[in-house]
């Protein structure tokens, strides 16, 4: 290996001085410039024209409360970070085709300036595709109204739209970059483009609407595995190399066969995995990980940790994978084995990268933040519930079965409602079912149709002519990665048969469970799928873990905060809730239940329940 590196003791004596040099402490050296510089050259970065290693984290400002943004950002600094790398979620800013929200949770630029007031750079990863585990990457669900759209692709149907995205998200973040007094050093094209195809005249375009939106093209950069490079890269731009741990040495040969000239950069080390419904919790070797992390940094090179903080994905928002396999959807705690843990709190993996870090760079870190431990709390007291069948809204009359996007909807369940036209039995096929289905017959359930297991038909036996047959969906998440993105569309897609024969004139009901206010909850019982309604009576609020695994298949909200879905095939039986999400007193949760009723308990933990054994199915 032919590695056109310095060598190490002189790297380190040249940027040992910048290595944990935040912008607080740059802007500090220097009050009548603020403004400040980042390039490339000759294969180094360069802060004000002195050598920089990136010492970065990966966290999320959609996987975090707002509260505890600045508290994550703390944690990340005292392991010894001197940046945060962070996706911006498309489809977290726009719901709607040109409506924008950037307040509360989603004000990236305000999770920006408390990153550089705590002394940390940022590396900004705005898409318009992102991966990440999140629903469909990160592209809003609308884009797939028009049938004909060819996502991450020159078409305009779909270029259009991310470009006016990107030219508004430019609007929040191209002030705070650098060179403007911000702390945004780095800004990524796309993400992992060479995984997915080789279109280089997709990715210059992109290139294009990012400067277009006031970023630097001095701060451009692409990011790839190691041999995929070609595919994603654009020339010009530094390209990154994203890899698991275990494969450093070999993909950093690659990067500097490919790259001679540098920068050389881990643009994402895996320090963790993400989970599946259904499948086991990950976990990783901590001491080996962290050893292959001081090889990194005393090799000189830069690196981002992915993740440093997973976070949650809340909500609706968990994405899934297709790859050879049945279709996997992920949980909704995005713990990722990190080195901060889902509700913000240092991991023994934490102590030894913050050591690893610091005998690498010669730099002691600031102290360990202290955090209130996790609570512990009384059982919710359910006092109302409400069937999900007397919880309708107004449907939509179809002959044929109609995906949620058609119907304006981007998550949450689908009904579709018809009458058997006379007593036939047969198999029941759902084409394309996306993602789980139950099939009830006048109320009655039937059975399960499960994309997971690669199912898409259920054997009916005779039903009486006139009988009402229900098809209840559930988005499960959409796929985030791989060329399966192109046909994400949930519900129904395609259509249904019996018999070998097409059924039609259906009602259509969409369940999109935004709109709890209007459940006309009762004190009467409920069973199957069913509203319940109850109250968390706490003293003081604090962290927390909601036990689900009373729960068979649902959906948790508590004070109007959707906290996302419990499943009893496992792993998770927990759901994160965040301290300032609760008040003194009574608070409100609200349970949906596929198998509802009554008695089912729900309590917080002060632990997680993460890796629970996985239910045989």
């Amino acid at each position: 290996m032919n590695f056109r590196i310095k060598p190490l003791a002189v790297f380190l004596a040249a940027s040992l001085s910048f290595l944990f040099t935040g912008p607080r402490a740059a802007l500090a050296a220097d009050q009548a410039a603020p403004q400040h510089t980042f390039r490339v050259d000759h294969g180094q970065f360069l802060l004000d024209g002195k050598p920089f290693q990136i010492v970065a984290g990966e966290m999320h400002y959609a996987r975090i409360p707002r509260q505890y943004w600045r508290a994550r950002l703390r944690m990340a600094k005292a392991m010894g970070l001197n940046t945060i790398t962070t996706y911006v979620f498309w489809n977290f800013h726009e719901t709607q085709p040109g409506v924008y929200d950037f307040t509360g949770r989603h004000d990236v630029a305000e999770f920006v300036r408390e990153a550089q007031s705590e002394g940390l750079w940022v590396n900004l990863r705005p898409g318009p595709y992102s991966c990440a585990e999140w629903e469909w990457g990160g592209f809003p669900a609308w884009l797939l109204k028009d049938h004909g759209i060819v996502v991450r692709s020159t078409d305009p149907k779909f270029m259009d739209p991310a470009r006016r995205w990107l030219v508004r998200l430019g609007q929040e973040l191209a002030p705070l970059q650098i060179d403007r007094g911000g702390p945004i050093i780095r800004v990524q094209v796309e993400n992992e483009y060479g995984s997915f195809g080789s279109d280089h005249a997709y990715m210059e375009q992109i290139r294009r609407d990012i400067v277009d939106a006031g970023f630097e093209p001095a701060l451009l950069y692409t990011a790839d595995g190691p041999t995929l490079i070609p595919n994603g890269s654009l020339p010009g731009l530094p390209a990154g190399i994203n890899f698991s741990p275990g494969e450093a040495p070999q993909a950093f040969a690659t990067l500097h066969k490919l790259r001679p000239d540098g920068p050389f950069m881990a643009t994402e080390w895996w320090d963790g995995w993400f989970d599946h419904w259904g499948g086991e919790h990950h976990t990783t070797d901590a001491k080996s990980q962290a050893a292959e992390l001081e090889w990194i940094l005393r090799q000189g090179y830069s690196i981002s940790i992915y993740m440093v903080h997973g976070g949650t994905s809340f909500g609706w928002m968990n994405g899934a994978n297709e790859d050879r396999t049945p279709y996997q959807p992920d949980v909704t705690s995005y713990d990722y084995d990190s080195a901060i843990d889902e509700s913000g709190r240092p991991t023994p993996k934490f102590f030894l990268f913050r050591d690893a870090i610091a005998m690498a760079t010669g730099r002691t870190p600031p102290p360990v933040p202290a955090l209130d431990p996790p609570i512990v709390t009384p059982a919710v007291t359910f006092t109302a519930s409400a069937s999900l069948w007397q919880s309708l809204p107004q449907p939509f009359a179809s002959a044929g079965v109609l995906p949620m996007e058609d119907l304006n909807q981007a998550y949450g369940y689908i009904l579709y409602r018809t009458t058997l036209p006379g007593a036939v039995a047969g198999d029941l096929v759902l084409q394309d079912l996306h993602d789980y289905a139950r099939i009830y017959a006048n109320g009655r359930l039937l059975g399960v149709i499960d994309r997971r297991l690669n199912q898409n038909r259920l054997h009916l036996d005779a039903q009486p002519a006139g009988t009402r047959l229900d098809i209840l969906v559930e988005n499960s998440g959409r796929v985030n990665f791989g060329p399966w993105i192109r046909d994400e569309y949930k519900g129904i897609t395609q259509q249904v048969t019996l018999d070998g024969k097409p059924l039609s004139g259906w009602q259509i009901y969409p369940l999109p469970m935004t709109a709890l206010q209007r459940i006309n909850f009762r004190s009467d019982p409920c069973a199957g799928p069913c509203f319940s309604r109850g109250v968390l009576q706490i003293d003081h609020p604090g962290d927390t873990f909601l036990d689900t695994s009373a729960i068979a298949k649902g959906f948790v909200w508590v004070n109007g905060h959707a906290l996302g879905r419990a499943w009893d095939i496992g792993p998770q039986k927990t759901l994160y809730l965040p301290g300032p999400w609760l008040h003194a007193g009574a608070n409100e949760v609200i349970v949906f239940d596929l198998d509802g009723a009554p008695g089912k308990p729900v309590a917080g933990k002060d632990k997680p329940v993460l890796n629970a054994p996985v239910a045989a199915e």
